[in-house]
């Protein structure tokens, strides 16, 4: 571990080796990659035709996100920032909060 932090780091030096008889095989267990339980879970399309399908409206990304935000589910950065400091995004009906969570329920991602 370094000093003071939790982290740990794992580096390993993979490189051609000159003979082809040998060869290094590596194998990756999808339970090792680094994902939370919800973003292996449903994408923001299979949520929107859940919610399309059991309530018969459309939810934008936008307020799937904002639930996901809600939930503590980390989101990656948004590179599509407002030009300006104090735009505001326009909120989510309490009909389309309880659709949302109500899909994130059934795939489990709360």
């Amino acid at each position: 571990m370094f000093p003071n932090t939790l982290h740990v780091e794992t580096v390993a030096l993979l490189f051609k080796l000159s003979e082809a008889k040998h060869h290094i095989e590596v194998n990756v267990d999808m339970d090792e990659l680094d994902l939370t339980s919800a973003e292996a879970k449903a994408t923001y399309k299979e949520i929107q035709d859940w919610v399309q399908e059991k309530y018969g409206f459309h939810v934008t990304n936008l307020n799937i996100a904002q639930m996901k935000q809600k939930h503590g589910i980390i989101e990656r950065d948004n590179y599509n920032k407002p030009k300006s400091l104090d735009s505001k995004q326009p909120g989510t009906s309490d009909m389309r909060i309880k659709a949302i969570e109500e899909a994130m329920r059934h795939f489990q991602m709360i």
